[in-house]
């Protein structure tokens, strides 16, 4: 099991990684098939935010959902301990999970991006501008809105599509812990969104792309 730490607009002392490492140790005992586990610590420089101003993101990477953590303390020792309680619990929740579906067939992902030429094409050796898009599944790219002058920055991440059904795309949110999760769905072959609301409900939002109007804005930006 490989294990990355990384500061996020911040240094990590060698002391946390070792302790991060040691902590994250029993991961696999909750998932075996845990091929590397991210962590990434974020320092908020807001005096403001001193009692959340150490944030630590924890994301395992197994053959399965991504399961991922994240807590914030005054200290990111704290952060770390905080975030692995969340982690063992969704860990646990997946394990439980693969049990009651053990007999049910596994319908292996379908890539649905559409074929790109370009990306399949040798780079060319030159100078090339920073990126303002992210290129590859999970890669990440932070650029400035507008010409530069704005305060405001715009992190963008690309993630692979892979359909499922509503179901599914919930349990997947919950494993990550956010109040959405975007999917195709395979029913209907829509990019659709599911959504966290009050108390046990959710909303789902589905996108017809066949529209006259999307069918225009593709050929525009095109």
């Amino acid at each position: 099991m490989e294990i990355v730490v990384v500061g996020r607009h911040t240094e990590v002392a060698e002391r946390f990684r070792r302790h991060a490492e040691d902590k994250l140790a029993k991961v696999q005992q909750l998932a075996p098939t845990v091929q590397r586990v991210d962590v990434e610590v974020t320092h908020e420089n807001n005096p403001r935010l001193s009692e959340v101003r150490e944030r630590v993101e924890l994301t395992v990477r197994a053959k399965g959902p991504v399961v991922r953590a994240e807590a914030a303390a005054d200290d990111r020792f704290g952060a770390l301990d905080l975030a692995m309680d969340k982690l063992a619990h969704r860990l646990r929740r997946a394990r439980d999970r693969r049990k009651d579906h053990r007999n049910h067939t596994v319908v292996p992902p379908v890539d649905v991006r559409p074929f790109d030429p370009l990306a399949h094409a040798a780079p060319e050796p030159a100078e090339q501008a920073p990126p303002t898009a992210p290129t590859t599944p999970g890669e990440a790219v932070e650029t400035p809105l507008g010409d530069g002058d704005s305060p405001v920055v715009i992190r963008k991440k690309l993630h692979t599509a892979e359909p499922m059904t509503v179901d599914d795309a919930l349990y997947e949110m919950e494993m990550v812990g956010h109040d959405f999760f975007l999917f195709v769905d395979v029913e209907t072959a829509r990019p659709s969104v599911a959504y966290r609301r009050r108390g046990w409900t959710y909303g789902v939002v589905a996108l017809d792309t066949s529209c006259a109007g999307a069918e225009a804005v593709v050929e525009k930006s095109a």
